[in-house]
């Protein structure tokens, strides 16, 4: 009810006031409508094979497993590069990062080397309306004038760079300050991200939690890795524990909102940034990424497809499977949607948002074609036909590979080449990509990893 239904006035139009609604019922109801709390979550190179709800047994996430359950888990949910700081800047940009030159990670923290300055994030956009805005954990976007609180975020604890040591508290940053926290650091984003939503649950907020785990260094603490001792691999078993922790922490998250009664209210999606690292060459970190092939840094499937979910209680289905391909891109989108802002052509998005999908009242699919480049790697997807050029340090090769057809639905696993057989879809998906290509940019920086 509107403030202005609230006031002393309401006693004395008490009479006529229900003959009012008959007239103006959308009006109260959207002027009574709270905007909803969103709150987006990106784990760092987890593996696809490596949760509970793609089948997962090794590592428990009974909280990531809940989530998923509450709403739809995306199986096609992929995101727009194979490395982790591009596919950040294409999440709170809307936009392929290809488009405005960020096609690789930061070679290091110089000046110029982060998201650019010409670029509007996400939370510039909540911010504009209304909403609270913080980053916990990981921004790998730049420093300086590309620093967290100058790009949208009016708090932010976390580090700056790509990776960081998980008990070592250099780096860990409060604003501009050193936060001089040694909490293991995924249980401190946990930490963090609790006080935040404690600190504005009265109001609309938007929570960007970004994980690093579970890049490298491999760390995790005694009581989790006790938990996995039955796991020989040493490897391996830090993964599993590092996995762990993130799913408690994402845990944390979702019973502060439910002893909050904030759940119904809030819009949360979740992602890795991109498929597990499992060839020479990566941060390898004993993920796996069954039934894929490849690995971070390829445009295979297993560098680009990734644990995928939205959780919206009255908007979204819950415990639904959606195999429709989506991309990271729709979550900057849906994100607006759900808060109401209407984009600008100007703002040149080009993320879908996919409530009305998710909700079941579209029946098509988001996209017509999903693309990728990386350097001398490249990929389309349209329907289930996928041509792609890859990183052949997935077969323990070098260089790119040559054009190559897979039929995703009948061999999501890319083993059969159909190029040679079906030449004519070639051409049309390489037109397709080609025309797409027209619009991106020379790398800002940056070299390409595929000699």
């Amino acid at each position: 009810m509107s403030r202005l239904l609230r006031s002393h006035s309401f006693d004395s139009c008490y009479s006529w006031f229900p003959l009012f609604l008959l007239f103006l019922p959308s009006a109260v109801s959207a002027a009574d409508a709270p905007k909803p709390n969103i709150i987006v979550i990106v784990g760092d190179d987890m593996g696809y094979a490596d949760v509970g709800f793609h089948g997962g047994k090794e590592i428990p996430t009974p909280h990531l497993d809940a989530l998923a359950k509450s709403g739809v888990k995306c199986t096609s949910g992929y995101v727009s590069g194979p490395y982790c700081s591009p596919t950040r800047a294409g999440l709170l940009t809307g936009r392929y990062q290809t488009r405005f030159g960020h096609e690789f990670n930061p070679g290091g923290m110089g000046p110029k080397q982060g998201l650019p300055l010409t670029e509007t994030t996400l939370a510039d956009r909540l911010k504009a309306a209304g909403y609270r805005t913080a980053l916990v954990g990981k921004w790998h976007l730049g420093n300086g004038e590309r620093h967290p609180q100058k790009r949208g975020f009016d708090e932010f604890f976390g580090f700056l760079g790509g990776a960081h040591d998980y008990f070592n508290p250099m780096g860990v940053l409060r604003g501009t300050e050193p936060a001089g926290d040694k909490t293991y650091l995924t249980d401190a984003l946990g930490r963090e991200a609790v006080a935040f939503i404690d600190a504005n649950k009265a109001k609309p907020f938007f929570l960007y939690l970004a994980f690093n785990a579970v890049h490298t260094p491999m760390q995790a603490d005694d009581p989790r890795l006790k938990k996995f001792e039955s796991i020989k691999d040493e490897r391996r078993r830090k993964y599993a524990a590092m996995m762990s922790a993130l799913d408690d922490a994402v845990g944390a998250v979702t019973k502060k909102l439910a002893d909050d009664k904030l759940t119904a209210n809030t819009l949360i999606t979740f992602i890795s940034d991109n498929g597990g690292p499992v060839m020479q060459g990566t941060s390898i970190n004993a993920s796996v990424n069954t039934p894929l092939r490849g690995s971070k840094r390829t445009t295979l499937e297993g560098g680009v497809r990734v644990p995928f979910v939205l959780s919206w209680p009255g908007m979204v289905k819950p415990d639904t499977t959606d195999d429709r391909p989506v991309i990271q891109l729709d979550l900057h989108a849906t994100a607006l949607a759900a808060a109401g802002v209407q984009p600008k052509a100007e703002w040149k998005l080009e993320g879908v948002d996919l409530l009305p999908y998710l909700s079941g009242k579209e029946k098509g699919n988001p996209h017509d074609a999903l693309y990728w480049r990386f350097g001398k790697q490249m990929a389309i997807r349209q329907g289930d036909w996928k041509l792609v050029r890859y990183d052949q340090a997935a077969d323990g090769k070098s260089g790119a590979s040559a054009a190559k057809l897979y039929h995703l639905k009948d061999d999501v696993g890319e083993a059969t080449d159909l190029s040679a057989k079906q030449p004519d879809k070639v051409k049309e998906l390489q037109a397709a990509w080609d025309a797409w290509d027209k619009a991106n940019v020379a790398p800002l920086w940056g070299g390409d990893p595929v000699k």
